[in-house]
């Protein structure tokens, strides 16, 4: 079995910030029995941030993103170093991958993140995770590990997707208060109607909570891989198959990789606004987007950079990878592509998003 385990920094570091060597240890140990089984594991780990505020001399999580760029530098390579210190001594080596949203939706880039990951796994290494924290830009950002596990678990052909936790598992509400209780399945979204979702807890390390881990499991479950939402010290008994915590059941198929990180990994830097016609034939036809179907554009972006497709309403209908700088469309929009090519040149008779670049994220 191929899984992915995801870790959040509460669940690693102390009240000061600092790694909890302990709570490393149990999921070290943890991890190694399920290699030792025979499972293949990639492991999505935060803590880079929170791993280097002691070292800095910090207090609580910077606001300011040079600051946390800068925390991030300190820590990862404390937090790998500690990974691969433990895991070394059950034999097992560890590779670490890093990741920006910007890896993994350009067409030429993705597959670079696949092939190494797969590498590794094949080679018998155990890769660690963690988003690009010294590099991501607001623009650029995953936003949280969280949403990481499940794009990266689609990725890997993962079979299963474990998100630790402070808690044991989804209540139907507060896990403090009287009378909530847990919800030990979900097959699908009536499962948790009337479910009241409790925002993360305050944290002066963590950025995640339950909303970021219902939508990581939106995600993994719909495109064809189960997840557990558990305890982190449940971490042992979750991947030795002993059912604790709440079981997502999936939902649906395998998708194209990198449409499902165009859709879940990415913002529109832009905006094309698409005629009636537009719309029906992206919906109903697959179609690509041409400059006839496009009536204004917003926005400032680049060949190449994710835009997002509304209709006259300013309803989003898709995202896709579009061709030209926002510079260039306004003298484009409304006009047939064998126009273009006759007055502009044979390089303007393409696509202002060509299909196999769109995902579409809301349906007729």
């Amino acid at each position: 079995m191929r899984i992915v385990v995801k870790v959040g920094s509460s669940s690693l570091s102390t009240v000061h910030g600092g790694l909890d060597l302990d709570r490393l240890d149990l999921l070290v140990e943890a991890l190694a029995g399920a290699r030792r089984r025979g499972d293949e594991v990639v492991l999505v780990s935060s803590g880079a941030i929170a791993t280097g505020l002691a070292p800095l001399g910090l207090s609580t999580r910077p606001r300011d993103l040079a600051t946390q760029q800068a925390a991030a530098s300190v820590g990862q390579g404390l937090l790998i170093g500690r990974y691969t210190e433990r895991l070394a001594s059950h034999g097992l080596v560890v590779g670490q991958v890093l990741l920006t949203a910007d890896d993994v939706t350009r067409r030429n880039h993705y597959r670079n993140a696949y092939q190494t990951l797969a590498r590794l796994l094949e080679l018998g290494v155990l890769p660690v995770v963690n988003e690009n924290d010294t590099v991501a830009t607001s623009e650029i950002r995953f936003g949280d590990n969280d949403r990481l596990a499940a794009l990266v678990a689609h990725l890997v052909h993962a079979d299963r997707l474990v998100l630790l936790s402070d808690v044991d598992g989804l209540y139907d509400g507060d896990p403090d208060a009287r009378g909530s209780q847990l919800i030990t399945d979900v097959r699908s979204e009536a499962d948790l109607d009337g479910v009241q979702i409790v925002r993360a807890r305050s944290s002066h390390i963590g950025t995640g909570g339950m909303v970021t881990k219902l939508e990581a499991a939106r995600i993994a479950t719909g495109a064809g891989i189960d997840v557990v939402l558990a305890a982190t010290p449940s971490v042992a008994t979750v991947l030795t198959g002993g059912r604790v915590g709440t079981y997502f059941h999936r939902t649906g198929r395998r998708r194209p990789t990198r449409l499902l990180w165009l859709a879940h990994a990415t913002q529109g830097l832009g905006q094309l606004i698409l005629d009636d016609g537009a719309v029906r034939a992206l919906q109903g036809r697959k179609a690509s987007l041409l400059p006839a179907g496009v009536v204004g554009v917003r926005g400032d972006f680049s060949a190449g950079d994710p835009v997002d497709l509304v209709d006259r309403a300013d309803v989003v209908i898709a995202r896709g990878l579009v061709n030209y700088d926002s510079g260039e469309v306004p003298s484009l929009i409304g006009r047939s592509t064998r126009d273009l090519a006759e007055e502009l040149g044979a390089a303007y008779e393409r696509e202002l998003v060509h299909r196999d670049d769109l995902v579409l994220l809301r349906r007729s």
